[in-house]
């Protein structure tokens, strides 16, 4: 017989739809939370939510929502009061201070082990929402840090998500009940300093250990820049699961890792354009964007995020298929202006095309006058972005005929590679060169006859 799939842990949604968000932003912000569990492998049963100013305090909701929710975990819906495992006070009644004991679900293998929060929580705010529910909460940076974990394959992504993971959860470190640990001995606790102090100190070093050696691997990288210094760059850019893998894979023929699912692409991958231009131009694919990044993350990536700052070009994929498509623009924008790449031109591209109606795609054309309104999976759409890229950066190009003498045939070789030979031909003089290429390009040409 087949072996079946292992059963998905449950997870259930909470989220307060606060004052100024409307009902669909509440609502997209919401479905893309569970989309980020399905990516964790989480199968979301049901949600839960609330109209409020702020999140409360204590618990994020009020009392009501909090035994709702507990309703999917089987636990109390009540935070205890005092800190866990505290003791009770001699000469109390039991029943002032016991909770209410969890309702038997029907079915306990259909409750909810997760509880995934469309917000950034305190540590407090976690700690109260695990002990009425009983079940595990995530916020949302705790999801994108974990998919992006699993999700990590170079050794460098790797260290890039590390360092964003303890950063995180340093400041949710809390002590444990019944431990001790005695003083002395190397990389022991020192004088007057507990064991959670402790804990911080090693993540703190380990932090340093980490970007120590990811600097290392960013020069490395900066050195590969620096080799392909002088050829036109793109960037793809744009939320994740836009398409950009896709057309990572379209543009350049090679075989990009491509998945329907958020954040499938972690590292930069740089391929150059197929059909090869001379010069070459290059394409590379960048990490997705999304509604609350951690702060950790884009700070941690911003190595990563350098090919988008960099390049001469970034192309801004969208998917138009999804109705929040414009809120996605604006975090593109958001973050794109975090990374210091806001001056670099910009073609916007409505991808997935093939998912829309003509009704929509004649709507979106009458929107959005200036952006191409492709998909991945046409060639003549994939032929339709590549003339627009090659058109982009021979702008400015310009012909003109060079006389290389036979010995100096270098220049010959670097005209193959630094612009377009139209003509060549060879006589007692040399060979007669008809090229096409900036004038900055000329220039260094023309220097190099001299």
């Amino acid at each position: 017989m087949p072996e079946t799939a292992p059963p998905r842990s449950r997870a259930v949604l909470l989220g307060v739809q606060l004052a100024g968000v409307s009902d669909a932003e509440h609502e997209s912000s919401l479905f893309e939370l569970a989309r980020l569990g399905k990516t964790l492998g989480l199968e979301v049963i049901g949600r839960v939510t609330q109209r409020r100013a702020k999140l409360a305090p204590a618990a994020v909701v009020g009392e009501g929502k909090l035994r709702e929710l507990a309703d999917y975990t089987g636990g109390t819906g009540v935070v205890p009061v005092g800190p866990p495992g505290a003791k009770r006070r001699a000469g109390v009644d039991d029943d002032a201070v016991s909770e209410p004991p969890p309702e038997p679900a029907a079915d306990a293998s259909r409750r909810a082990r997760v509880v995934l929060v469309d917000h950034e929580l305190s540590p407090s705010q976690a700690r109260n929402l695990e002990r009425a529910t009983g079940a595990e909460v995530l916020d949302r940076s705790a999801v994108i840090l974990a998919i992006f974990q699993r999700h990590a394959r170079s050794r460098e992504a790797r260290l890039q998500v590390e360092i964003a993971r303890l950063a995180y959860y340093a400041p949710r470190l809390r002590e444990t009940g019944g431990r001790d640990r005695q003083g002395g001995g190397i990389g022991g606790r020192g004088a007057g300093e507990s064991a959670l102090e402790l804990d911080r100190r090693k993540i703190r070093d380990r932090i340093a250990e980490l970007r120590e050696e990811l600097a290392a691997i960013e020069r490395e990288s900066g050195t590969r820049r620096k080799r392909r210094g002088g050829l036109p760059t793109v960037a793809l850019v744009g939320y994740t699961n836009a398409g950009k893998s896709s057309w990572m894979r379209a543009l350049t023929g090679s075989g990009v890792h491509v998945e329907d699912k958020l954040f499938a692409t972690l590292d930069t991958t740089v391929r150059a354009l197929h059909p090869e231009t001379t010069p070459r131009i290059l394409i590379s694919d960048t990490v997705g964007f999304i509604k609350k990044l951690p702060h950790d993350l884009v700070a941690s990536f911003r190595s990563t995020l350098d090919e988008a700052r960099e390049c001469e070009l970034l192309v801004h994929l969208v998917d138009a298929s999804d109705p929040a498509f414009g809120a996605q623009i604006e975090v593109t924008h958001e973050v794109l202006a975090s990374i210091g790449a806001t001056e670099s031109p910009r073609l916007l591209v409505l991808n997935k095309a093939d998912k829309l109606d003509p009704d929509a795609r004649a709507g979106l054309a009458r929107e959005w006058p200036d952006a191409l309104l492709l998909s991945a999976k046409s060639t003549a759409d994939v032929a339709t972005l590549r003339e627009r890229i090659v058109a982009f950066f021979e702008r400015d190009h310009v012909e003109a005929e060079l006389v290389v003498p036979y010995a100096q045939q270098r220049v010959v070789a670097e005209a193959h590679t630094a612009a377009r030979v139209l003509a060549e031909t060879h006589d007692q003089a040399g060979t007669h060169l008809r090229v096409r290429a900036t004038p900055e390009v000329l220039g260094r040409l023309r220097e190099m006859l001299k």
